[in-house]
């Protein structure tokens, strides 16, 4: 008989021990302390690579655990047959799931055909993944497609990017243009852009969908009135450019409000833009860089 205490503080200590797992609770805590996760807002995702399955394996194998039984996806998501995925579960404060990571995170995996999904390790206590578990995998398909090393998911609610929203107009290259027109490094952070998805219900399919076709071309997005989901490769990946986006938005926003009808004296130009993308080689797109009258 599996002593359930016990295999709970095995699945905790292998959790915080793994360093996606660490690099997750590390980053949502951070967030959650710049205020970017009010209550349960957020979530967060990271698909496995074959090594990091087999140690699940390992682990659940010495505790002699089944995994759960196959669940049929809200939606197919073929291209991640047989992939497996660290989620944080429905309900997580994101600055607690280090105080309980056996019950606020947990690791899923697909079938072969991408339509089914079980719970490996982890949701004890009756614990479900997040409820945008088919719109992440949704997105992260879209992601492995642009970026086969692209592993990590972060969605947060930082207050910059939801005024913004409601300051600029609802598409890619204006809501580029600001950001990348507020700090030097923000182009940096996006040279793709950033992408616009407009307010629709979280959590629903209709919202997964906007996003995994915005996620085809860039690496983060802009969910009007609600926040912004960051890919990245890394948690540092994720984290790096959520924080970029989110510190450029406060400086636009600041901006305008100081200087108010009047024209701004010392601005970032277009030449500035080109400039550092030609030296600095980083294919950002030509629309982006050039101002509509030109």
């Amino acid at each position: 008989m599996v002593d359930v205490a016990a295999a709970e503080q095995r699945i905790a200590t292998f959790l915080a021990e793994a360093p996606y797992g660490r690099g997750l609770m590390d980053m949502a805590a951070e967030g959650a302390r710049r205020g970017w996760h009010e209550a349960n807002g957020g979530n967060v995702s990271y698909r496995l690579r074959a090594a990091e399955r087999s140690e699940v394996e390992a682990v659940r194998a010495e505790l002699d655990l089944a995994c759960g039984l196959w669940e049929d996806l809200a939606v197919a998501v073929p291209e991640l047959g047989s992939e497996a995925f660290l989620v944080s579960a429905a309900g997580s404060f994101m600055g607690r799931l280090d105080q309980a990571p056996a019950r606020r995170l947990g690791i899923v995996e697909l079938d072969e055909s991408g339509v089914r999904f079980r719970i490996s390790i982890g949701f004890s206590d009756g614990g479900r993944p997040t409820s945008e578990l088919a719109g992440h995998l949704l997105i992260h398909s879209a992601q492995k497609a642009r970026d086969r090393e692209g592993r990590v998911l972060y969605h947060a609610h930082p207050n910059e990017l939801i005024v913004l929203s409601k300051m600029v107009e609802l598409t890619p290259r204006a809501v580029t243009r600001a950001l990348w027109k507020a700090t030097t490094e923000c182009i940096l952070a996006v040279p793709e852009g950033v992408g616009v998805v407009p307010c629709l219900v979280p959590g629903s399919l209709e919202l997964a969908r906007a996003s995994a076709e915005q996620m085809e071309r860039f690496r983060a997005v802009l969910w009007a009135q609600h926040g912004l989901l960051c890919a990245g490769s890394t948690w540092e990946d994720a984290f790096g450019r959520m924080d970029s986006l989110v510190k450029a938005a406060a400086v636009h926003l600041a901006t305008r409000a100081l200087a108010g009808e009047a024209v701004v004296p010392n601005v970032i130009t277009d030449g500035f833009l080109r400039a550092m993308n030609e030296q600095l080689h980083l294919g950002a797109d030509d629309a982006f860089l050039r101002s509509e009258d030109k």
